[in-house]
């Protein structure tokens, strides 16, 4: 091959790989999603106390759609208590609580993570929103646990929930007076993960 020949072919395959698709991975709006943690109380004196409503923000996460993989990732120190009934002194109160060695523990284990290990083929039909089956692995407080959920893809977002023990994590819900206020066992994250 002549200097000219290996140039030109050079070019020709750079210009191949340019012209072929490189990102499958969707980009995440992490400002426009919005995951949301609901803990319900239970016991005598529940009546008294408030449910409460917790805004995970999204730190880091991809979506690759060829290879359907999907890794999300949390900052148990910027979970939020939003609790739009409580006073601000009440909603520091439960954050320190939620975040300190009783529940979160977001000192020894900061990251809260899910990775998925399968995730089914859409079912889709015509103008209907692709629905998927996912099989992961979230990492909470330490503890790696399978969870399954349902996820619907529609107009840019991802949209599903999930019921979790927090004991399957290794927490044991808050009591307060003996169990006259108690924390529920199950808690539901409701999620809608929006792609750029």
């Amino acid at each position: 091959m002549t200097g000219t020949t290996i140039r030109s072919t050079c070019f020709a395959m750079l210009a191949l790989a340019l012209s072929l698709p490189t990102a499958h991975a969707a980009d995440l709006d992490f400002a426009a999603s919005k995951i949301t943690v609901h803990v319900e109380k239970s016991g005598m004196f529940a009546a008294f106390a408030h449910n409460h409503v917790i805004a995970a923000p999204l730190a880091a996460g991809q979506i690759d759609i060829q290879k359907r993989t999907i890794t999300l990732i949390f900052r148990a120190q910027d979970m939020k208590v939003l609790d739009p009934d409580a006073s601000a002194s009440d909603r520091a109160t439960v954050e320190s609580n939620m975040k300190g060695d009783e529940v979160l523990d977001a000192a020894r284990f900061p990251e809260i993570k899910f990775a998925s290990t399968s995730v089914d083929a859409p079912a889709t039909g015509a103008g209907v929103p692709a629905h998927y089956q996912i099989h992961g692995n979230l990492t909470l407080h330490g503890v790696s646990r399978p969870i399954e959920m349902s996820v619907v893809f529609s107009g840019g977002h991802y949209t599903g929930k999930v019921t979790l023990k927090q004991t399957d994590f290794g927490i044991t819900p808050i009591k307060i007076g003996g169990g006259a206020i108690r924390v529920k066992d199950p808690i539901e994250i409701v999620f809608e993960i929006a792609v750029k």
